[in-house]
């Protein structure tokens, strides 16, 4: 057999796709877009920590710079901080809210059977990290932060998740990108239930007549991303005006952005354009042909498409500079050893959702109401419940919100890094060892899964 005949082997940038043959594309490429932004967000972390204990408190002076948006009387001033915390983590909701709007639409989300595990293994890996929280600080001021341990960051789940390769099974991946994103959901109404302040009413019905015209845009079949851009930036103003936290605008309007197939007529206006444009290339023939083009492919998945890699490459690794910075010296760490509040999130972390996660999948199992096809073992579902552990870009985002008092948010800071490194230590000890040695999850359906391709060329861990 010539080497001409073989299939192209895959190139290092697409490890992960090649290693995921039976997951849709649009998933692919969320997966592979998280994975990467995983290393960026590590890479933030370590650089804001070693910032933050740089002597001459640079990392405060850059980060408390105040900036101004000024349109005649009317004006928004905020720290650096607050203006990503604020309105560029509204983006990063908006992917978020888009991929939730996709799956129910037209993926995973809109199948019962198999969803109902990673719904199961979320509601386990919520509730449990809350309770320990609470239990550790029940009638304290602090017991208001029960919300910081209970959400996955999905990019470091998948990024790690991604590093294991064949070793790691296709459907494992898919199995917690789907719990990330009923984990978000979980989040994202805790958020908007339980840490809220006060509400202004006027800028309020403001919000919700834009809401009703993101749902009249939505019913209309407007396929043009610029209306839904508008009234999702005046949104931003009027959810920041009414008191509600502004990255509510992003979670709203990733939901409403159309996600269904598109006209197949549409289909016949592009043919149209093309051809005239084959037959005589001129400005106005090419921008109808572009037009037609775009109006083929449903608005969510080009939203996706423009707004994710920015939101996963810039907008949250900027997050993490700006939020992960703590400093460790000796008081601040012998005070953190004897804190409930790090105490509680660590021990949320590290075991609250692996044993919420591990056991809610399990009931769903055990009783029949979800499946986990395909070669997942219990090994695998531990390991990755043990990763889902690293609760960092949300929980982070939760305790700047929990926590006025600085002492307190610096212990929760430290209880959320310190949390997060050993739920992916463990997590990673537990794939590795434990992974292949326990039974399959369903041992009837590893059958029914078709066996990939061996090769050279089909080894994503191979360069």
């Amino acid at each position: 057999m010539s080497t001409a005949s073989l299939p192209p082997r895959p190139g290092p940038r697409n490890r992960l796709s090649s290693a995921l043959p039976l997951v849709p594309q649009p998933v692919t490429r969320f997966l592979v877009t998280e994975a990467g932004s995983g290393f960026l967000l590590l890479a933030a972390a370590i650089a804001a920590l070693v910032w933050a204990n740089v002597p001459g408190g640079s990392y405060e002076w850059v980060w408390e710079t105040t900036a101004s948006i000024q349109l005649g009387d009317y004006g928004i001033t905020l720290d650096l901080q607050h203006w990503i915390n604020d309105a560029a983590m509204a983006i990063f909701f908006l992917t978020v809210g888009l991929e939730i709007n996709r799956e129910v639409t037209v993926g995973e989300l809109r199948r019962r059977r198999y969803v109902m595990a990673p719904i199961f293994g979320a509601a386990g890996g919520v509730i449990v990290p809350a309770l320990i929280f609470y239990g550790f600080n029940a009638g304290t001021p602090a017991e208001h932060g029960w919300g910081i341990p209970i959400s996955t960051d999905t990019a470091f789940l998948l990024g790690i998740l991604a590093l294991f390769g064949p070793r790691c099974p296709d459907q494992l991946r898919l199995f917690f990108l789907t719990l990330a994103i009923v984990d978000d959901i979980v989040a994202i109404l805790v958020l908007a239930i339980f840490y809220t302040p006060e509400l202004s009413m006027v800028p309020l019905i403001v919000a919700i007549v834009l809401t009703a015209v993101l749902f009249g845009l939505r019913w209309a079949g407007v396929w043009q991303l610029r209306w839904y851009g508008l009234v999702g930036i005046a949104l931003w103003f009027a959810i920041y005006e009414s008191g509600l936290h502004g990255t509510l605008a992003g979670v709203i309007l990733g939901l409403l952005v159309p996600a269904t197939p598109t006209d197949p007529r549409l289909l016949e206006f592009l043919r149209f354009y093309g051809r005239g444009l084959i037959e005589r290339a001129d400005a106005q023939r090419a921008r109808l042909t572009v037009q037609a083009a775009r109006a083929t492919v449903p608005a969510n998945d080009r939203m996706q498409d423009v707004l994710h890699p920015f939101s996963a490459y810039v907008i949250v690794p900027v997050f993490a500079l700006a939020n992960a910075g703590v400093v460790l010296n000796a008081e601040s760490l012998s005070r953190a050893a004897r804190s409930p509040v790090t105490i509680g999130i660590l021990v949320a972390l590290v075991v609250g959702k692996t044993v919420g996660i591990s056991l809610g999948t399990a009931i769903a199992l055990w009783t029949k109401l979800g499946e986990l096809p395909g070669r997942v073992r219990y090994g695998h579902l531990i390991g990755g419940a043990a990763l889902a552990g690293i609760g960092f870009t949300i929980s982070l985002f939760i305790a700047g919100l929990a926590y006025d008092d600085p002492v307190l948010n610096a212990d929760a800071k430290i209880g959320v890094l310190v949390g997060s490194v050993l739920a992916a230590v463990i997590g990673s000890l537990a794939l590795r060892y434990l992974g292949e040695r326990l039974p399959l999850c369903m041992v009837e359906d590893d059958e029914a899964v078709p066996a990939l391709p061996t090769g050279p060329w089909t080894d994503p861990t191979r360069p």
